[in-house]
């Protein structure tokens, strides 16, 4: 039975639950805030569990020319001593890829999807969540032109589904006195540039300890043989702020960063230089939100960072969003009434999802940089084992069960009648 569903936001998460949703049968609009989507941002991770889900939306080919696939997760300290590394997506052996890209690119290949799907008509931007009110038949949206505030319209559905991020307006119902995003006392400054490719050029690693970190990886192949690659960066480091008062996504001058890494060159990169010839940079506290109680309310759920917003440890926040949109069309696809489907689908993803925002707050998988800053006595030169190796096999595998990508359970999934 196809259900009239709204959703309000149209980001990552968005959009792929309204195709989700479409080709499970509903009748799905999408409304973005946003008045003109532009291909914005930096590099964002598609873990496999949630490539799986892309590709059964017809976007394989799509991705796989976006996208660098990513062979290797690589963890060092901050003179580049290796710790731990383990193989990514298909070198893994997963049935699917883990995917590094750009995420404006992401966005506009799954916008695109959206409106060639849905039709244009489906798809409304310049459309802010305003309000909502609801009875046992149907739920009303309000919607309004964020940047004057007049009113754009008024839809009816049968369900709402809040995918309206990190600031929801939809979440403000469940919570309304939640106040700001907690913060992490960290900060988080991201940039792209073109830069030589390194190691063997689908290479993913983090360095560094608590105070003072560096992620970097490919979101792009070279263009033409030989060429540079589009390399995304993340450099990390604590500052005092407020976050009720912060500018998010400010643009910074990343010679104001790059000084703090002048001397971290791993021979094959070097990471001061790499952050030096970076144009511009974007700054970001690093937040989360606690776990909710509930995500629904009669006709209205949430989904993505409105319902489960976490910290980017792990690279799992927009993987989590399309898992999301995938248990919400099984759910309603059900033969039951919409707020019984809507409990089924919060009691498929709810909990592992408030199970992993608590997980990120120490640090994810990325903890073992600080477990070889507080034992390391300096003895080790080319590779770390001041921490024992089952150590950090067993952190690496229990991260992997929690999020649902380790590969038994990626295996199990590929065996499924709907899979690849």
């Amino acid at each position: 039975m196809g259900r009239r569903v709204l959703i309000a936001g149209g980001g990552i998460g968005g959009l792929s639950a309204a195709l989700c949703l479409d080709r499970a049968g509903h009748d799905v609009t999408v409304f973005e805030s946003v008045t003109e989507p532009r291909e914005l941002g930096v590099g964002i991770n598609l873990l496999p569990h949630s490539v799986r889900v892309l590709h059964d939306l017809g976007l394989e080919a799509e991705l796989s020319t976006a996208a660098v696939a990513t062979s290797e997760l690589r963890f060092c300290t901050d003179d580049g001593v290796p710790i731990w590394s383990e193989p990514r997506g298909l070198d893994a052996g997963s049935p699917w890829p883990q995917y590094s890209m750009h995420r404006g690119r992401l966005q506009m290949l799954l916008l695109e999807a959206a409106r060639r799907v849905l039709g244009a008509d489906r798809v409304l931007t310049g459309h802010h969540l305003d309000g909502f009110e609801q009875d046992s038949d149907r739920v009303l949206a309000r919607f309004v032109d964020r940047r004057s505030g007049s009113p754009v319209g008024e839809y009816a559905g049968e369900v709402l589904v809040g995918a309206d991020g990190l600031h929801s307006v939809l979440r403000g119902s469940f919570a309304p006195d939640e106040g700001p995003p907690r913060y992490s006392g960290l900060v988080l400054w991201r940039g792209a540039v073109e830069a030589p490719p390194f190691l063997d050029g689908r290479t993913m690693f983090m360095a560094g300890h608590d105070l003072q970190k560096a992620v970097v990886y490919p979101i792009r192949g070279p263009l033409e043989a030989g060429g540079t690659v589009l390399t995304n960066w993340v450099a990390e480091r604590p500052v005092d702020l407020d976050v009720a008062t912060a500018d998010w996504n400010a643009a910074v001058d990343p010679g104001e960063i790059a000084p703090w890494f002048a001397d971290w060159d791993f021979g094959w990169i070097h990471v001061g230089e790499l952050l030096a010839s970076t144009e511009v940079a974007y700054e970001f506290p690093m937040v989360d939100r606690d776990p909710l109680d509930r995500w629904c309310d009669g006709r209205v759920t949430l989904m993505g960072d409105a319902a489960h917003p976490m910290r980017p440890n792990g690279s799992n926040g927009a993987s989590q969003a399309v898992l999301d949109g995938e248990a919400l069309a099984d759910a309603l696809s059900a033969d039951v009434d919409v707020p019984v489907a809507l409990e089924a689908y919060e009691d498929a993803r709810r909990e592992t999802t408030s199970r992993l925002v608590l997980a990120n707050r120490q640090a994810g998988p990325e903890r073992v940089m600080q477990w070889v800053r507080d034992r390391c006595g300096g003895t080790c030169r080319d590779h770390h084992t001041c921490v024992p190796i089952g150590d950090l096999e067993r952190a690496a595998n229990a991260y992997k069960e929690l999020a649902g990508f380790d590969l038994a359970t990626l295996q199990a999934l590929s065996r499924q009648p709907n899979a690849d």
